[in-house]
């Protein structure tokens, strides 16, 4: 008799993502059997791990197809010291992930900042620990726990901030570098949570339900606990399915636009490198708008802080040119109309 269906699924979208950074890995290993970053042959790869339903039954899952792929697996959790006794939750995820005989398997604290709102700086310090765990340890890739669900409240997220495209594509199962050599993978993204929690459930496995997941202060959770209910309620049982199919066609249709955009630059640039107002204007204004975001982060503005309005602006010397003056961006970058050429420069 074969494992309980839920743990069937979750075991076989690790064994898919663990068979993809293989063939990644092996892509960079040189003859003398290292790869490019002097790591060894076998391939480590940490789950990152809160102790939830989604992330122990990932690790759960890693334990598993690991050693069947000859791939080392180990764990890390983040103590992000927001609530009193963290320390020890996060003690005993590491407990845990070592009766999975994970190893190595650490627990990392951080200082969450306040920059973006408690979620966002959460979101920052926590990224930033994996990102340093996995530098250390030389990791090919570290597994993300995000479900079905996770993702569609991030595209519900990205249409209340109306900022366009690549926000309703919610996120990507590869993310961290280019392409398919990116250091975060999510396994989960096509299982609903209620799989990972039964998949917990039927192994006996211990799992910690965070009370901010919970908490009405925080803006997922009032989406989670009563957005999508009633939007389930009023349009039926399918929206996760379907917002997060939405996340994957719009993810298709971002790339698409920005490779577009890429060759656009070079087209509409004169022997000077400097922007064509006339050649700007030909293009269709979600390619124009690509370019131009891709001009204005290359002199300098942070991507993080670049709006929908400030391209809009931007935008505006070349479609409803009146004579107006420069642009602000942040990062004290310029935008301004010269003749028939567009200069954004750093200030």
């Amino acid at each position: 008799m074969g494992p309980h269906p839920a743990v069937a699924a979750i075991r076989l979208a690790v064994r898919r993502v663990l068979h993809d950074i293989l063939t990644s890995h092996t892509d960079h290993v040189s003859p003398g059997g290292r790869a490019s970053g002097g790591q060894r042959h076998a391939p480590l790869v940490l789950v990152a791990c809160s102790g939830g339903a989604d992330s122990m039954a990932l690790a759960s899952a890693l334990a598993f197809e690991a050693p069947k792929l000859g791939v080392r697996a180990g764990g890390i959790t983040v103590d992000h010291g927001l609530q009193v006794g963290s320390d020890l939750r996060a003690a005993e995820v590491v407990s845990r992930m070592t009766a999975l005989r994970l190893d190595p398997v650490e627990s990392v604290a951080v200082r969450v900042g306040r920059d973006g709102g408690p979620e966002a700086a959460a979101r920052d310090a926590r990224y930033a620990a994996l990102d340093e765990a996995a530098e250390r340890l030389g990791a090919a890739a570290v597994l993300l726990g995000h479900t079905r669900d996770d993702q569609a409240e991030t595209v519900l997220l990205g249409l209340a901030r109306g900022s366009g495209i690549r926000s309703l594509s919610g996120m990507a199962e590869i993310s961290g570098g280019p392409g398919r050599t990116g250091r975060y993978r999510r396994p989960f993204l096509h299982i609903d949570r209620q799989t990972a929690r039964k998949a917990c459930m039927v192994q006996s496995l211990p799992v910690w339900d965070d009370p901010h997941n919970a908490d009405p202060a925080y803006t997922r959770s009032r989406l989670r606990h009563e957005g999508l209910p009633a939007l389930e309620k009023a349009l039926g049982k399918g929206v996760v399915e379907a917002l997060a199919r939405t996340a994957q066609l719009s993810r298709d249709d971002a790339d698409a636009l920005d490779a577009w955009a890429a060759e656009a630059d070079v087209s509409v640039r004169d022997e000077l490198g400097q922007l064509e107002c006339a050649k700007l204007y030909a293009l269709p204004p979600a390619v124009r708008r690509r370019v131009l975001r891709r001009a204005v982060v290359a002199a300098g503005s942070p991507a993080g802080s670049l709006f929908a309005r400030h391209i809009e602006e931007v935008d505006r010397l070349i479609t409803g040119w009146r004579g107006q003056g420069a642009i602000n961006l942040p990062g004290r970058v310029e935008a301004q109309r010269q003749g028939g050429r567009l200069v954004i420069r750093q200030g």
